[in-house]
């Protein structure tokens, strides 16, 4: 019986032993996890830090050409040099046909167009055709009727900014140009350049249709419609469509009423300037002058 007894406790024994050295492996098992886990979260951070200077040095090396002049960063040494002629004044593209001088390739290849008569931005509304996209976009608020630059003073609104600039003048009573030969003054220097033509006699912008010039090219644009048969401004209230903005404002008035020419004799109203100059030659006994607008 002894014997039996003496089995019996090594047999525990030797249980003990077991389930301890399980526990153990098991303890060993979980730190190894764990360790490993750490080693896991050390790497990524160490990624996420090495991915995060990459990026600042990209970016620092993606603007590290510097204007000396300005201050202004660019991402390539090309860029730099273009933006460096606004300081140096320089004007490397020249154009063979008139002698004008630009600081880029692109102003050039948009001035060629004068010469070439190339219009590739075209109206999906009217056909009408232009040299440059930026003139396209500022037709294209003739369609949709958007005029996003207001006047603070009055509150009338203009398609373009420059627009809104001169008129700003029409408050200030700003007219910085004057003109040598007679001492007329303008707020803005293309229309003392249209002015001095009548002057000088020149008129530079020619029809290639019949030949006739003109002083603005405004005026040779409205005159090449009478070839082309063009009618760019509709009326959104009838359809109907006409070649001149101020035919189209004037017709206009059928709709709205308006009557701004008023008659200085009897105070009758019209619609148009012909109309009053009709008016008076015919009731009043005597030849008007009133500007048609």
């Amino acid at each position: 019986m002894a014997f039996i007894k003496e089995e019996s406790e090594d047999v525990k024994i030797e249980e003990t032993f077991t389930v301890k050295q399980e526990d153990l492996q098991e303890q060993t098992d979980l730190k190894e996890n764990e360790m490993s886990k750490e080693e896991e979260h050390h790497v990524k951070i160490e990624e996420k830090t090495h991915l995060q200077t990459d990026s600042v040095l990209k970016r620092r090396d993606k603007n590290r050409f510097t204007c000396t002049q300005c201050g202004k960063r660019f991402n390539c040494s090309s860029s730099l040099n273009k933006h460096m002629r606004i300081h140096t004044g320089e004007k490397p593209f020249t154009c063979i046909q008139c002698g004008k001088s630009f600081n880029q390739s692109s102003n050039l290849n948009h001035h060629m167009r004068i010469h070439t008569g190339a219009k590739p931005f075209t109206c999906t509304q009217c056909g009408n055709s232009f040299s440059q996209s930026s003139h396209l976009n500022y037709h294209m608020m003739i369609h949709t009727g958007k005029k996003p630059f207001t006047c603070t003073q009055c509150g009338k609104s203009f398609n373009q900014s420059s627009h809104l600039n001169l008129h700003m003048m029409i408050h200030t009573g700003e007219k910085p140009f004057t003109c040598t030969h007679c001492g007329k003054s303008f707020n803005c220097s293309s229309h003392l350049n249209q002015h001095t033509r009548i002057h000088t006699g020149e008129k530079p912008y020619t029809c290639t249709q019949c030949g006739k010039s003109f002083i603005q090219s405004s005026s040779l644009n409205q005159h090449m419609r009478v070839h082309t048969g063009e009618k760019p401004y509709t009326c959104t209230q009838c359809g109907k469509s006409f070649s001149q903005l101020s035919s189209l404002n004037q017709h206009m008035r059928v709709h709205t009423g308006e009557k701004p020419f008023t008659c200085p004799q009897c105070g009758e109203g019209f619609s148009k300037s012909s109309s009053l100059n009709k008016h008076i030659e015919g009731t009043h006994g005597h030849i008007a002058v009133v500007n048609t607008s």
